[in-house]
């Protein structure tokens, strides 16, 4: 089976690493023409100068991080709008108290004295912006990389109407109709599982799948996960003209079987049509 780990979430990001690494140094320099009127290259402004560029690296890193844990947590696929909201206050809140508690700390460990209140005044907002900068770039990757896998997931349906194409490490496997005994949802994912218990994971909803798959075979049960015909053994009747399908040996104990008294009667014609 094929797994799909923090690394696999990472990589729609890619090469932000490398971006930034690069692009921190030149912020860091921005900000000191912005900030400074006159700069002289000598010791006071090159030690200034590094030590804001180390704590940009950190600040880039704790957003980074908290993208990242977002990503698990509030999903853009939800809610976009929500989603996007909440990293940029949570991100720009949590970069500017960074910025801000340690350049007090070293204010006063170096100066003996609290930062200058222009420090928050000009510079903090000067911050600011540049933390929705460094957002715009991890949310355009987003959905920059969500548009590929669209392209992608455009030729997964087999020109020849065989079957779904499926990745499994450096592979690329097509999986026949027949094959495939069901896709369900598992996650953030959608889990396809054929014949053979081999299961793999499809970068595409399982709303754009069902429109993929013949109707004769396949049947929608839920939200969750729909069946091949070949593994419903039948179905029972349950409180509210609710339906509980049944499933074929080793497959029967699958969760989310409960079909909706709207979807019962759909069910009904397509496990028993009519001749």
């Amino acid at each position: 089976m094929e797994k799909i780990n923090s690394k696999d979430k990472e990589y729609r990001y890619h090469p932000d690493i490398l971006v930034f690494l690069f692009a921190i140094p030149i912020i860091n320099a921005i900000n000191f023409h912005l900030t400074y009127a006159n700069i002289s290259f000598n010791s006071f402004f090159i030690n200034r100068f590094l030590i804001d560029l180390v704590q940009g690296y950190l600040a880039w890193w704790i957003v980074r991080w908290l993208i990242l844990t977002l990503d698990k947590k509030i999903p853009y696929s939800a809610d976009p709008i929500k989603r996007i909201s909440i990293q940029l206050l949570l991100t720009t809140f949590a970069g500017l108290f960074f910025i801000a508690s340690t350049t007090e700390i070293l204010s006063i460990l170096i100066k003996g004295e609290f930062a200058p209140i222009d420090f928050y005044t000009k510079d903090l907002l000067i911050i600011a912006v540049w933390f929705l900068v460094i957002n715009g770039y991890y949310i355009g990757m987003y959905f920059f990389h969500e548009w590929q896998a669209s392209i992608q997931n455009s030729d997964q349906f087999n020109p020849k109407g065989t079957g779904l194409n499926v990745k499994t490490g450096n592979k690329n496997l097509l999986v026949k109709f027949p094959e495939i005994f069901y896709i369900k949802v598992d996650g953030d994912y959608v889990q396809l599982t054929d014949f053979s218990n081999n299961k793999y994971y499809l970068d595409s909803s399982l709303d754009k799948i069902e429109k993929m798959l013949p109707e004769l075979d396949f049947f929608r049960i839920n939200r969750q996960i729909l069946v091949h015909r070949q593994l419903v053994k039948g179905f029972k009747r349950i409180e509210n003209g609710k339906l509980e399908v049944q499933l074929e040996g080793e497959f029967s104990s699958l969760p989310d079987l409960t079909i909706s008294r709207t979807k019962a009667p759909a069910f009904r014609t397509w496990f028993m049509p009519k001749n």
